[in-house]
C-alpha cells in the first residue's frame, strides 16, 4: 500500500514539474485528508468544536459494555476478598519481621 502511494506521489510530482516548468515559484501543495480535517476544525468556532467533542463522547459511551448488577456484585466481592487477603499477608510479614528483629536484639 505504501509503495502505491509513493508511486502516485512521484507521478503527481512529475506532472506538476512538467506543468510548472515555466512557473518557478509556484508549487502545488499536497494535503492529506487528515490534514484537511485538522485545518477545518481549527477554523471552526469554540462552540462548534465543543459540539463535535460532545458528539464524540456520546458515540464512545454507546460502545462501552456496562456490566450487569449481578456482575458488579461478583467483582465487588472478589475485590474485597483480595484486599483482605493482601492486608493479612502484609500484617503477618510485619509480625514475622518484628519477631526476627526482637530475637536478634
Amino acid at each position: 500500500m505504501a509503495e502505491v502511494r509513493k508511486k502516485e506521489a512521484r507521478k503527481e510530482y512529475i506532472i506538476d514539474k512538467k506543468k510548472n516548468k515555466n512557473k518557478k515559484n509556484k508549487t502545488k501543495k499536497v494535503v492529506s485528508k487528515k490534514q484537511e480535517k485538522v485545518e477545518e476544525t481549527t477554523n471552526k468556532s469554540l462552540w462548534v468544536k465543543f459540539r463535535i467533542f460532545c458528539h464524540g463522547v456520546k458515540s464512545e459511551f454507546k460502545k462501552v459494555h456496562w456490566p450487569s448488577k449481578k456482575d458488579m456484585i461478583k467483582y465487588s466481592f472478589a475485590t474485597i476478598i483480595f484486599i483482605i487477603f493482601c492486608a493479612l499477608f502484609f500484617y503477618l510479614i510485619n509480625i514475622l519481621f518484628a519477631l526476627i528483629q526482637s530475637i536478634l536484639n
